[in-house]
């Protein structure tokens, strides 16, 4: 399972304001539980930071640790949600997982992190 120590973060150069950063990763890859057929995804990372903003290079390690993982797309979006919103405490989180097709199906996952009150 990708461990979410291998993310890292910076401080927020403007903690006062609220900006929407946003990363995509087009090669996510993990692979099937049910098939083991590698599953390929575009992964949106978008987000408002309060204290931390996240490290590119520790991203795309996280995201490679999952490369043989056998996971289902809804674990997998929803594990990178808990685990960047874990990590960053940000103001908001979505994750966003574009599946490729396969079967003639392809799907799109989305995730939430929000703040939980008086905790930042």
């Amino acid at each position: 399972m990708a461990d979410p120590k291998i993310l890292q973060t910076f401080p927020n150069p403007q903690p006062a304001r609220d900006y929407v950063i946003e990363h995509t990763h087009h090669e996510f890859t993990s692979v099937c539980p049910m098939t083991g057929h590698p599953d390929f995804a575009e992964i949106t990372v978008r987000y408002v930071a309060d204290k931390t903003c996240v490290e590119l290079k520790s991203l795309k390690l996280y995201f490679h640790a999952y490369r043989n993982e056998g996971i289902f797309f809804e674990a997998a979006t929803n594990k990178i949600c808990d685990d960047l919103g874990a990590c960053l405490r940000p103001r908001r989180l979505q994750i966003e997982a574009h599946w490729k097709a396969r079967g003639g199906f392809s799907s799109v996952i989305t995730a939430e992190w929000k703040p939980r009150r008086g905790r930042r």
